[in-house]
């Protein structure tokens, strides 16, 4: 099954996030699918970017979403299922 998840990148204690739709089996920072996005935390503002096309595309050939990329595609207007 195709999930859609956070995968961790960056240096020790300054991490930055890419938004990707991955197999559920594979490691967390393991290979992914298809990147869709990213989201920095410690940038000021935040910054966070995401391809709603293709994140509407995967969700409709039933992926599903981690809780957290679930809020973040919540506050785009996007409605995911939760994993």
């Amino acid at each position: 099954m195709i999930v859609l998840r956070l995968k961790r990148g960056g240096a020790k204690k300054n991490p930055c996030y890419r938004i990707v739709a991955a197999e559920q089996r594979m490691r967390r920072d393991g290979r992914n699918v298809e990147e869709l996005g990213y989201y920095h935390p410690l940038s000021n503002p935040v910054q966070f970017k995401i391809d709603e096309d293709k994140v509407k595309r995967y969700i409709a050939n039933g992926a599903k979403a981690t809780e957290t990329v679930a809020s973040f595609l919540k506050k785009q207007g996007i409605v995911a299922p939760v994993l």
